[in-house]
């Protein structure tokens, strides 16, 4: 995988919305406390743009994060929120000179469309983090904004977390990729889908009905696309809704099920995704976790 250059005090970075729609005063927070680093911010041309629920059309949205990944000026891009859209505007994309200068490109959620064929079509690490929307000023997430800006500035060497009740204990080693599970499930059959064998796979979601993790979890076993793991990390998943159906397994005790047997370790209960703090993750890197009964590690 080849690793973006890391930033430095004086370097630029772009805020576009690729997905859904979003208001200046939900960013402007996040775009000070950016510029406290020392960092310059552009913001994208049609950022503040909407056509139904997204931040422009699809050409608007495209041609804003177009510009970023090819202006030489800018040194990463923070995508401003998630929401849906992303898949929409990938097609339109051009990556050539993208992967003859990567950068690095951040957030989570939908942005895990983009992180999927960073690391399964081109090879370049990405940067699973909080997003600008996410920085309200009447409750801001600076512990989340502070480990994006430390992952951005090289400063990420590992974390170490208490231990959870569902690990399974155990080392392993692989590249990390993953992201959103109903986004992963979204990308089966597309060519985008990140391969897995060999890996250690990162997963989180929010909202979702149970019975709908069961079936994402269903599917990725039945594929094959955990049999070949070498770890699982399990970030936050938050909100969870019981159907009127009445299942009510909860979501960790679903995937601890359906991974229970094949060996790998798994770390439930990272501070990542949907939660806080999100900490940033570096996808696409090669990484080591560690989990036991005194603590879970990973280390970059």
């Amino acid at each position: 995988m080849i690793t973006p250059p890391l930033l430095r005090r004086g370097d630029t970075v772009g805020i576009p919305a690729p997905a859904s729609c979003l208001f200046e005063p939900e960013i402007q927070p996040a775009v000070e406390l950016i510029r406290s680093w020392g960092l310059h911010v552009v913001t994208g041309q049609y950022l503040y743009k909407r056509r139904n629920s997204f931040a422009g059309t699809d050409a608007q949205r495209a041609a804003d994060f177009q510009a970023m990944l090819y202006d030489p000026g800018i040194n990463a891009i923070i995508c401003a929120r998630g929401g849906y859209g992303t898949i929409r505007i990938l097609h339109r994309l051009n990556f050539e000179k993208f992967i003859r200068h990567p950068k690095w490109i951040a957030g989570c959620s939908d942005i895990t469309v983009l992180h999927a064929f960073l690391q399964q079509q081109l090879g370049i690490e990405s940067l699973h983090s909080a997003m600008p929307r996410f920085v309200p000023p009447e409750k801001p997430d600076l512990a989340s904004m502070d480990s994006l800006r430390a992952a951005l500035f090289g400063e990420v060497r590992q974390y170490v977390i208490r231990p959870h009740k569902d690990n399974l204990y155990g080392t392993a080693r692989g590249v990390l990729v993953g992201g959103n599970l109903s986004v992963l499930y979204s990308l089966a059959g597309t060519g985008i889908e990140p391969d897995t064998a060999g890996r250690i796979l990162f997963l989180e979601d929010v909202n979702e009905y149970l019975y709908h993790i069961d079936r994402m979890i269903m599917n990725l076993a039945s594929r094959g696309r955990l049999k070949g793991l070498k770890g699982l990390l399990t970030g936050a998943m938050n909100g969870r809704k019981v159907s009127g159906s009445g299942f009510r397994k909860p979501a960790y005790a679903i995937i601890r099920e359906a991974v229970t047997g094949y060996g790998f370790p798994v770390m439930f209960g990272f501070p990542s995704g949907h939660q806080r703090p999100n900490l940033s993750l570096v996808l696409g890197r090669e990484v080591q976790i560690t989990v036991d009964r005194n603590q879970s590690c990973i280390r970059f």
